[in-house]
């Protein structure tokens, strides 16, 4: 046991280190182009960069909008053909939605598009009906696809355009890429002919990968090469055409830019990208013009997807409320509802970045006239530096907007609403206002995706978004000390208040957005820490007993067990039951306690996984629960059917319960009596139901089970009532009883009887116990689980249903899954669906194991019924 501890221990340190190690590789990579980008513009000034902005034509921004928009709709042919691929059909709308909103999220994240866009295939294509595996193969095909295009686009462009790279790259004195041309061009031909010729599926760790056909791969390779095009062409016609650059030696140059920027994993390639571009677009066109449409490439193709991927959410978010739907309705409602947390927080994160940004930069002379006349300078100067204010403020809560907190959406909107004032009162930014704007209206109509009534504080802070905020920072930091590098930084700058000192607003903003950012890392710091416990105290114990004597639901019982941890609400009104086995993190059934205190130990408990590197697992969830933990981001799979007998209708009456009725009246016949024993009068019978359980173990050549099932235990016997089966005084047979509160419901637990006892006798003893259960007012009978039952074989069913249904079908040599649910089906119960909730990938063989080894004990349990 210690040593499994200590290896869970080491293997937790070593993931929080990878995760650690990425963001800081990405911000040492963010500053060290930015040292390039520096040198490169140092001896431009701010003015000629604005000057190139008005140069721009509406004509050019028109194009560079149509690039665009061909780009993404050439991305969406991606996954067009990623369906035909696994052989399954969508429509192609359903197809646009999903590839945009992934696109639009992924673009503005640190990790390659592709991969960053799983989170939301998995969820929108998981809700349109395919399992995790096949989401997966629709990413490998897409990955795939992106390096064709890039590999066989850079192929010809750099052996048709060998390019000359800047000597500030420090590359060989003889460097040339036409070879590295020639090798991506035999690399795209080695993959034809592989889809040419093998007919066998390829075994990748340790998978099987069916190549596509010819016609599909050049169809992957035409789409590719079509979507770097456009994108290339979006940006090209930005640039001025004064000075001749061939579309061919751009395009190469692109790519190489690119491919920088996304290895990085910065953020967008925010500064990599840029910086590699005028460098190596020095030669050709003069520095200033080349960031001017670098800044507008970069909003039209990253931050306007992302913003009307917000307001689409967000409209839909609205209309849905005015339907009067539901919170997590079903269909596209439901499967949106789970992106519009990760949307909205990145949109939020690109507000607060846009108001920072523009806290750096100098107001535009006209406007700033114009407002002087009008609004005090003092309004001026308090707008300027609390929009800056405004806007880290914005960064550090969309990590909080991405848990759903209804704290942080709160704030967000009003920061939100402070900084269109702001924009408009430090320089009549109206362009500013107008995105500020329309990310107000997106995160306004989604209120009801932000619930979680918990302190922001509280909250799980990863390393990638600390890191995130502070490139932005440290970005407009590096832009203002860039703008202003020709002032005089003296003590009264600090102090000098004028119209157009705009030097002074900066330092100053800076300052408060570097104070509110070193506040929030000092709360972070110093707040209490509580790291799990072991093992459950007495005084848990206790609360739980209280907490257990008032739930209708009988499985909280199973907390009284003490295998397992709690996780309490910050009321102690509700907690959840969980154990650990290796990275499993396995919550026993839902949460007990009060609906809304319930949701929240839910995000809690993700919280406490992620900080330990786990996978959150819920055990038995039942189907009316189940949109609570979609909402976290989880994968549901059918694990079985749960029975339960509505007493009220329960009689022996009629030819469906002849056999029943046999039993009954033969062993009532032959002396056979059933007493229900109250709590009180357990502990004295405690020797004799040992005896009878280790009778029983014996017979059985099986050990105790546990977590989802009860073993024999005085202290946890000695809380529940017992129905006993006697005969002239002696005890055959005996099961501990689970009363649920306001008679909602009667359970049973553990259920031993002595091997000499007559045949039916459990028949018997359930049938006592739901006439006697009947007659004391309560309403169901739950008769527990039938495992695999209500799985079904066909052909698009997951991989595990499939498996689960043939092993219901023809397992009984290991177990009869089929015999059990036939033996429980004779009391007629009503068969409620439970699943196993676990998180996306493919983790499910591992949490399987675990689980079972969880409940059996370890691996003699498993291999012992």
């Amino acid at each position: 046991m210690e040593a499994d501890k200590e290896q869970r221990i080491s293997a937790n340190t070593a993931r929080k280190i990878k995760t650690i190690i990425a963001p800081l590789v990405a911000l040492t990579l963010f500053l060290l182009a930015i040292m390039i980008l520096h040198r490169i513009v140092a001896h431009y000034h701010v003015a000629q960069i604005r000057k190139a902005f008005h140069t721009i034509a509406p004509p050019q921004l028109l194009l560079c909008c149509a690039f665009s928009c061909l780009s993404y709709l050439a991305l969406s042919i991606y996954d067009f053909l990623a369906w035909r691929y696994i052989d399954r059909q969508l429509s192609y709308p359903k197809i646009l939605l999903t590839s945009f909103l992934s696109y639009a999220f992924a673009n503005n994240t640190g990790s390659l598009a592709i991969i960053a866009s799983g989170t939301v295939r998995y969820r929108l294509y998981g809700g349109w009906g395919l399992s995790g595996e096949e989401v997966g193969r629709i990413m490998g095909f897409c990955l795939v696809t992106f390096w064709l295009g890039f590999l066989c686009l850079g192929g010809w462009a750099f052996v048709l355009e060998p390019l000359s790279l800047p000597p500030e790259l420090h590359l060989p004195e003889h460097f040339s890429v036409m070879p590295v041309g020639i090798l991506f061009l035999a690399m795209v031909a080695v993959y034809l002919l592989a889809c040419l010729f093998i007919k066998k599926p390829l075994l990748i760790r340790g998978v099987e990968v069916f190549l596509p056909r010819p016609a599909l791969a050049l169809g992957q390779i035409a789409v590719a090469v079509a979507d770097f095009l456009f994108i290339c062409a979006a940006l090209y016609v930005l640039l001025p055409h004064s000075d001749p650059l061939p579309f061919a030696v751009f395009v190469g140059l692109y790519l190489l830019a690119l491919i920088a920027g996304l290895i990085s994993n910065v953020p967008g390639g925010l500064g990599v990208f840029e910086s590699l571009m005028v460098l190596m677009l020095a030669p050709f066109t003069a520095g200033p013009p080349v960031i001017a449409a670098l800044l507008v490439f970069r909003g039209i193709y990253y931050l306007l997807p992302l913003g009307l991927a917000a307001l689409l959410l967000g409209g839909m978010e609205l209309h849905r409320r005015r339907s009067g739907l539901v919170r997590l309705a079903t269909g596209l409602n439901r499967v949106t509802s789970m992106l519009v947390p990760q949307i909205m927080a990145l949109a939020t994160f690109a507000a607060g970045a846009v108001l920072l940004f523009s806290g750096t930069m100098p107001a535009e002379g006209s406007r700033l006239a114009w407002l002087g006349e009008i609004v005090p300078l003092p309004v001026v100067e308090l707008s300027h530096f609390f929009g800056s204010v405004a806007g880290m403020g914005l960064l550090i809560l969309a990590a909080g907007l991405r848990q759903r907190l209804d704290m942080a959406y709160f704030l967000s909107l009003i920061l939100l609403a402070a900084g269109i004032l702001f924009s408009l009162l430090k320089g009549l930014d109206y362009e500013e206002a107008v995105w500020l704007a329309a990310m107000l209206f997106a995160l306004y109509s989604s209120r009801s995706q932000f619930y979680r009534r918990t302190s922001f504080f509280a909250e799980p802070f990863s390393a990638g978004w600390f890191a995130a905020v502070f490139i932005v920072l440290s970005g407009s930091i590096w832009l203002g000390f860039f703008v202003y590098r020709h002032d005089s930084y003296a003590n009264e700058l600090w102090w000098r208040f004028a119209l157009h000192g705009d030097a002074p607003r900066f330092l100053r903003a800076t300052v408060g957005a570097v104070a509110v950012m070193l506040a929030f890392a000092v709360i972070r710091l110093f707040r209490p820490y509580q790291p799990p416990s072991a093992a459950p105290t007495a005084e848990e114990l206790a609360e739980v007993a209280a907490l257990c004597r008032r739930s209708t639901n009988t499985t909280a019982c199973l907390a009284l067990l003490g295998d397992k941890s709690f996780l309490f609400s910050d009321s102690r009104d509700a907690f959840l039951m969980y154990a650990v086995k290796g990275r499993s993190w396995i919550v026993m059934g839902n949460p007990i306690g009060p609906e809304l205190e319930a949701d929240e130990l839910v995000w809690r408990f993700r919280s406490l996984c992620d900080t330990y590197g786990g996978w959150p697992v819920f055990y038995e969830v039942g189907k009316n629960h189940l949109a609570r933990y979609i909402d976290l981001g989880l994968n549901a799979v059918k694990i079985g059917e749960e029975g339960r007998v509505p007493l009220a209708n329960f009689t022996l009456a009629g030819s469906g319960k002849r056999t029943l009725r046999y039993i009954h009246n033969r062993l009532t016949k032959e002396g056979y009596v059933v007493d229900i024993i109250s709590v009180e009068g357990v502990q004295p019978l405690l020797p004799e139901m040992k005896a009878v359980s280790a009778a029983w173990l014996a017979n059985k050549n099986t050990q105790e089970k546990g977590f989802s099932l009860g073993f024999f235990d005085e202290k946890y016997l000695s809380h529940f009532p017992v129905a006993v089966v006697r005969k002239e005084g002696r005890m055959l047979a005996f099961a501990n009883l689970w009363p649920g509160a306001e008679q909602h419901e009667l359970s049973i637990d553990l259920m031993r009887y002595l091997p000499e006892a007559p045949q039916g006798i459990m028949d018997f003893l359930f049938i006592e116990i739901m006439l006697q259960g009947r007659e004391l007012g309560y309403q169901w009978f739950r008769l527990g689980m039938a495992p695999l039952a209500g799985l079904e074989y066909r052909r698009i069913s997951p991989l595990w249903s499939n498996i689960g249904a043939f092993v219901y079908r023809h397992g009984e040599h290991f177990y009869n899954f089929k015999g059990l649910r036939e033996y429980k089906d004779k009391f007629d119960p009503v068969w409620e669906p439970r699943y196993l909730v676990f998180p996306a990938g493919y983790h499910l063989p591992v949490i399987f194991a675990n689980l079972t080894s969880l409940i059996s004990g370890g691996l003699k349990g498993v291999l012992t019924k």
